[in-house]
């Protein structure tokens, strides 16, 4: 038998080139499915879809991961665009802020790793700076940094020691969301990683674990759908 089935939200990009085609195309970075599987789960592409049809979708599934990708629209936290903010994935936001939603309601265990912490923060009215340096290495190559756990949050059940982690993102959470804590910091305090106590499972990491060998995060997403 396999393990949870766990959902990861996908990429919709107008072109992508493989073999002999250029279409459109909804993908993924193999590094999440991956990460799922590695980690004892089984995974399944969520692409961008109609967002009434999230609480269906997530009701079948045990677990859902949503994933990174592009800015999300500062409209959505009722800001006006900053020159640095890239161009906005609307069918992306509408329909990840949907399966989020969706997975609080359900009870459904949440992870959000970067732009998905981010929409987690904002689905709960949170705001997000929209530029801040020091996070990425340069363009298209992750960088690392620590991030430092705080003590008694439900991360730091999971990672209790400061630790490196893969780092690609220009955006942090501001104001946090409604009933969200922060959880684990970077050393110039930026906010690392959210959750949201009293629920099931629920966690945001602003960085990549698929892009790293650390499982922890992820297996404990897979446990808690098990």
């Amino acid at each position: 038998m396999g393990g949870p089935l766990i959902g990861v939200s996908t990429y919709l990009e107008s072109r992508a080139r493989w073999g002999v085609w250029e279409l459109e195309a909804a993908l993924l970075p193999a590094g999440y499915p991956r990460l799922v599987q590695r980690a004892g789960g089984l995974a399944a592409m969520l692409p961008p879809d109609d967002p009434a049809h999230a609480a269906a979708t997530v009701a079948r599934l045990d677990g859902v991961v949503v994933a990174g990708g592009p800015d999300v629209d500062p409209a959505r936290y009722d800001a006006e665009r900053s020159p640095r903010t890239g161009a906005p994935a609307p069918e992306r936001d509408a329909w990840e802020l949907a399966l989020i939603h969706a997975a609080l309601a359900s009870g459904t265990p949440l992870l959000g790793i970067c732009r998905g912490m981010q929409l987690l923060n904002v689905a709960l009215g949170g705001t997000l700076v929209q530029h801040i340096e020091g996070h990425v290495k340069d363009v298209g190559c992750f960088g690392h940094h620590e991030v430092s756990p705080v003590p008694g949050t439900l991360y730091a059940g999971v990672v209790p020691e400061s630790c490196a982690v893969p780092t690609y993102h220009h955006q942090a959470v501001d104001r946090l969301g409604e009933g969200l804590l922060a959880s684990a910091h970077a050393v110039d305090g930026t906010v690392e990683a959210i959750e949201l106590p009293g629920s099931a499972w629920v966690l945001g990491v602003q960085w990549h674990p698929e892009m790293g060998e650390d499982l922890r995060v992820m297996r404990a997403l897979v446990r808690a759908a098990s």
